[in-house]
């Protein structure tokens, strides 16, 4: 019964005028979670943070284990059962398994790879609150993610200096309460949506409390690789809350977004929030046309719209997912000639100190 009542509520939501996302929630586990611990909770514990634990649950081969342990000593791994369930086993190569295995050249120092790559550092105003780009900041809301990508441009952040409780927001929202500048709120992270429900919707309250705060953003890879994080809880705070919300997803490769992902996504979709995905171009992940063609197609029909396709940030660690940017444009130039204008990422770097995101073309 429960299958079917899935397919019956995704019928209605092609027809019906104004979608009703609720019923998602109530006919489809794991995204029921109104007890006190929910499912994510088990996930997270459950993750793997081993590197040979990896290794042996895919069967790759041994000579990957000590490369994996030295890289892990820096920036730990830690990938959610429900994303290893989607990788290919015996592949070394395989795409999902690229963005988080540690090897060793991470630890290979590649002149113009640093640890704050696009700046962050200098443009922090307030603890915890980075303020780069007119009318908009960024709060730092979690510094863990239920994943860590080998490319992460935060991989070097200092977390331990941004607010861990409540109490220690205040500076950053007095910050923000001052400057009516600003009318977009973007939470970040590690990922915004490790905070529990309680403690994001005592965030996002506090924000809708400041008058000239019109949007909120969340930025998350916690759709794509932890599905079970998207709760009724989660689905009712899009539809209260008094700020015009857009979440913006990171999905890189077509692969990501099936399955119980797949359910998420169209939960997001069908919420009020406008749902947008953000992919790093990443060699041997997605650097190809066919690649991320089918991303942008699988996205779109989970309500999903193409946003932005970053060339990787320079952070010290993830030289090795560089692509050159005359292969990012060639490949960009392919999708614009099969696609149409809205699937269609715009390509983009960003750069310390520059007052937006480049495109580059």
């Amino acid at each position: 019964m429960r299958a079917v009542g899935v397919l019956r509520c995704r019928s209605s939501l092609l027809t019906a005028p104004n979608p009703e996302w609720r019923c998602f929630v109530s006919v489809a586990e794991p995204f029921v979670a109104r007890d006190s611990r929910p499912a994510y909770f088990r996930s997270l514990a459950e993750a793997i943070r081993d590197p040979d634990e990896l290794i042996t649950s895919l069967d790759l081969p041994d000579t990957l284990r000590e490369p994996a342990r030295r890289a892990a000593v820096s920036f730990p791994l830690i990938v959610p059962r429900s994303f290893l369930a989607r990788m290919r086993p015996a592949d070394p190569d395989d795409p999902l398994l690229r963005q988080v295995l540690p090897i060793g050249a991470e630890n290979d120092s590649v002149e113009g790879f640093i640890a704050d790559a696009v700046g962050d550092l200098h443009a922090r105003t307030a603890p915890g609150l980075i303020h780069k780009y007119h009318g908009r900041a960024l709060l730092i809301a979690a510094g863990s993610c239920a994943v860590n990508c080998r490319y992460c441009f935060r991989r070097h952040y200092p977390y331990q200096d941004d607010p861990r409780r409540p109490d220690d927001w205040e500076p950053a929202l007095a910050a923000i309460e001052a400057d009516r500048s600003l009318t977009e709120i973007i939470l970040s992270g590690g990922d915004p949506l490790m905070l529990t429900d309680s403690r994001l919707a005592s965030l996002v309250a506090h924000l809708e409390g400041i008058s000239h705060v019109r949007r909120l953003r969340i930025h998350t890879r916690l759709p794509i690789v932890l599905p079970d994080r998207v709760t009724a809880e989660l689905l009712d705070l899009f539809a209260s809350t008094r700020l015009a919300t857009a979440v913006v997803v990171h999905a890189n490769h077509p692969r990501e977004v099936v399955g119980d992902c797949a359910v998420a996504l169209k939960a997001l979709a069908a919420s009020p929030a406008s749902l947008l995905n953000q992919a790093v171009l990443l060699r041997g992940v997605n650097d190809d046309a066919d690649i991320l063609a089918e991303l942008s197609e699988r996205l779109f029909m989970l309500g999903v719209l193409p946003y932005y396709l970053h060339q990787l940030d320079r952070v010290a660690g993830a030289a090795h997912f560089e692509v050159p940017e005359a292969t990012g444009l060639a490949v960009v130039a392919e999708l614009a000639r099969r696609l149409p204008g809205y699937l269609v990422p715009r390509y983009v770097r960003e750069t310390a100190g520059e007052p937006g995101k480049t495109s580059i073309h």
